[in-house]
């Protein structure tokens, strides 16, 4: 089967592999979408600060089921299945605590391990989340949302809170959209125009592509920019909560006096806490739908060459490759 591997920074290769077998504690699935992500570019370029290479990309995932363990579990074959992509130990001390999302030695399919960009692959089966309703598409989309919601719940945020959202990729709108079904009044910060006008048009909340003096509650920095995180300080009302979304390989600093002058409170969201479930069910109940965040598409034997035009792109939303059977 083919598989595309990210040998080193902005270097894929593609090569042909052995397909995998279902065993004794690992399902078969047949990959059916790839999202693409700001990890995945951050990997491509060699800023992510915790990928091992080579790797083969791809962890927003949704899937078919093909075989199965023995065993007691809701799955069948044939299911389709949105894929949990975090591998935390179970043992350390985070796990131990209920933060299996902060585990000391957490591996992530797509960065740490081998990920979707290729047809088959195993998963063990507490990882597969099923849903007869959703398309393949949203299911895809699901590891994304669970990012924004990690992070508003992180933030304890209240309804009728006001928010900041700065910026619009992907993870800030899966944040806006998580904000909103809780009641919070939503401002997303955004420098592309383009993007904008799709969070308008989607999302219904205003925009902006410059907060100016206003302060917020809330304020979720979802850039992995050092410079904008540095001014979401300032964004913050009095007794205010920032929380960091994204993430850098760099440090980044702030004006002591002003954290404590506002007595704020800066979280940091890291990965997800098993929300698989409840997105799933918010979306067959119609509470929201991330089908229109597809923007762009693209065939997976495709990617080593046309990649980076999506970086190029300047109304990229959410881009999925597509698999196709072989």
């Amino acid at each position: 089967m083919l598989q595309v591997v990210l040998e080193k920074p902005e270097h894929f290769t593609v090569r042909e592999a052995e397909p995998p077998t279902g065993d004794a504690n690992n399902a078969l699935v047949r990959v059916n979408r790839i999202g693409v992500c700001g990890t995945d570019i951050h990997a491509y370029y060699g800023r992510h600060p915790f990928i091992r290479y080579p790797v083969v990309l791809g962890h927003e995932l949704s899937g078919t089921i093909l075989e199965l363990p023995t065993g007691n579990h809701e799955l069948n074959v044939g299911d389709r299945v949105s894929i949990e992509p975090f591998r935390p130990c179970g043992d350390c001390h985070a796990c131990k605590r209920g933060k299996s999302n902060c585990c000391l030695t957490m591996a992530l399919i797509g960065i740490h391990i081998d990920g979707g960009m290729q047809p088959l692959i195993r998963v063990p089966p507490q990882y597969l989340y099923s849903s007869s309703r959703l398309t393949l598409d949203q299911l895809a989309m699901i590891e994304p949302l669970s990012i924004g919601s990690h992070a508003v719940q992180r933030s304890g945020l209240q309804a009728g809170e006001n928010v900041l959202v700065v910026g619009a990729g992907p993870i800030g709108i899966a944040t806006a959209q998580f904000a909103l079904l809780a009641g919070a009044s939503v401002t997303v910060m955004e420098l592309n125009e383009e993007r904008r006008k799709w969070v308008s048009k989607h999302l219904a909340v205003e925009t902006t592509a410059d907060s100016g003096e206003a302060c917020y509650e809330v304020v979720y920095d979802a850039t992995g920019n050092p410079q904008a995180m540095e001014k979401s300080f300032e964004r913050c009302a009095h007794g205010g909560r920032l929380v960091f979304v994204g993430i850098l390989k760099a440090r980044i600093g702030f004006d002591d006096e002003l954290l404590h002058r506002r007595e704020l409170t800066l979280f940091a969201s890291r990965n997800s806490c098993g929300d698989f479930p409840r997105i799933i069910e918010l979306i067959e109940q119609g509470r929201f739908d991330p089908s229109p965040w597809v923007t762009h598409r693209m065939q997976l034997a495709e990617v080593p060459s046309r990649f980076t035009e999506l970086f190029e792109t300047s109304g990229l939303i959410k881009a999925l490759i597509e698999v196709p059977e072989e």
